[in-house]
């Protein structure tokens, strides 16, 4: 059977000679006996001119349909690291909608639905519900233990096979265990955040983690000291959330589509802000549960915890006024506030905290939630081979359960080469070195990951 037009392919021929190359040459990709046509490996710059086009279009939409308040324009945007021009333009169209005081792009960013990953925009009076996203709440948390790496290092393996035994990964599977919390029994909370007919499937999906780039990672410090890391999001619930309040909102679901912004003081607003944070408790409660039960198969006691959200809509003061900042994949960082930020499965991890600085009042106290990606999860695919990641996390000695090459490491930056971008704005406290993952497994698909 015949293989479907890639809409891609003439363009990415085109830069292909251009850049002196027979587009039909084949490559060597590492595991692939076959390798792949030249063309494929300018797919990236093709489709980046693609969204560029797709966002100089919304541009212009949004100029002729949606007129900015003359005080809401030309809001400074501070931008860290290297990005493409479509992640440049995605983050200036954002700007150009709503009462937008200021925005960032931090050094991981890249382009996402309605606003770029690692985008933070803070506004006035109003709130983006395409900006916080699909998964309200996910966020990044880290435990560790007064357990050496060294009484465990042995039995890593089967830890790591308890650890998928025990929580749930992949498509909308509810947990194996029922998850008792204070969370479910709050009527009123649930009332006011419209999402009451949800709170069954809500409570049986309740500590489970999903798939896409969500994790349970088992990591040892500096001092040789065992953490627990995971990162997941509000699962089902934040996805249906979202979903709801963007059709209300009159939103659009896409890559290069307008942000959905609601004022704080509508109806749709204030049920909106209800329903995150009640998404934004779930997702703390979830992976609350998933590090103690880990602990559990561990042993052992907790002595440092670092917790926070990435997806989310926060109400703070920046130069004297009250703002709500909406951060997409972007950590708060405020000076002597931490961060758990994780790399890709075969790259360290780093405790961070915020220090004050002109370059983190310009980022709006905000910074990286991870490496950053360098290949959307198809692209990925195409390029690399399983037997490449295997090696790769093989030389780096972590175990990994699950997992898919859209996650592999090779479709990341490096997470030390994201953290020189805003060196001045944050301080690394703790390196965690992965040797243990556990995921997804290939194939599983999650409709609900970030």
């Amino acid at each position: 059977m015949r293989n479907r037009t890639d809409p891609l392919e003439a363009r990415a021929r085109e830069l292909a000679m251009a850049a002196g190359k027979n587009p039909d040459d084949r490559v060597t990709v590492p595991g692939k006996p076959r390798g792949m046509p030249t063309w494929c490996l300018y797919r990236g710059d093709a489709r980046v001119e693609q969204n560029a086009r797709e966002q100089s279009a919304l541009a212009a939409e949004n100029a002729s349909l949606r007129p900015q308040a003359p005080q809401y324009q030309d809001g400074p945007l501070t931008v860290l690291g290297a990005h493409d021009y479509a992640t440049i333009e995605q983050m200036r169209n954002c700007m150009k909608v709503g009462n937008v005081v200021a925005g960032v792009i931090c050094a991981d960013g890249h382009l996402g639905y309605a606003q770029p990953v690692g985008g933070v925009v803070a506004y006035e009076r109003q709130v983006s519900i395409s900006g916080v996203g699909f998964d309200i709440g996910c966020g990044n948390m880290a435990v560790r233990l007064d357990v050496p790496f060294s009484t465990i290092e042995d039995r890593v393996g089967a830890i790591m096979a308890d650890i998928a035994h025990v929580v749930s990964f992949g498509i909308g599977r509810p947990n194996g265990e029922r998850v008792e919390h204070e969370l479910l029994d709050d009527t009123e909370a649930w009332a006011a955040s419209g999402m009451e007919e949800y709170r069954p499937k809500a409570a049986a999906q309740l500590g489970t983690v999903g798939g896409g780039n969500h994790y349970v990672d088992l990591l040892r410090d500096e001092s040789g000291l065992v953490w627990i890391g995971v990162h997941f999001g509000s699962r089902g619930l934040g996805h249906t959330t979202a979903t709801k309040y963007l059709k209300l909102a009159g939103g659009k679901d896409g890559m290069n589509v307008p942000p959905a912004i609601v004022d704080e003081d509508s109806d749709v607003g204030r049920a909106y802000l209800a329903a995150m944070k009640l998404a934004g408790r779930y997702a703390y409660a979830g992976r609350e549960w998933v590090c103690e039960r880990v602990r559990r198969i561990i042993g052992g006691t907790v002595t440092d915890t670092v917790h926070n959200h990435h997806n989310y809509a926060w109400r703070e003061r920046h130069a004297d006024r009250d703002l709500w900042v909406v951060r997409k994949g972007a950590t708060p960082a405020f000076p002597g506030q931490r961060g758990f930020v994780g790399g890709s499965m075969g790259d360290d991890a780093v405790i961070l905290e915020g220090v004050e600085s002109e370059q983190s009042k310009a980022a709006l106290y905000s910074t990286v939630h991870g490496a950053g990606r360098l290949f959307g999860r198809k692209e990925a695919k195409r390029r690399f081979a399983r037997p490449e990641m295997d090696s790769w996390l093989r030389e780096r000695g972590v175990t990994l359960i699950g997992g898919d090459l859209d996650e592999s490491p090779m479709a990341y930056r490096r997470l030390p080469d994201v953290l020189s971008a805003c060196a001045d704005s944050v301080r690394v406290l703790h390196t965690l070195r992965p040797v243990g993952v556990v995921m997804a497994g290939e194939g599983e698909f999650d409709p609900w990951k970030d």
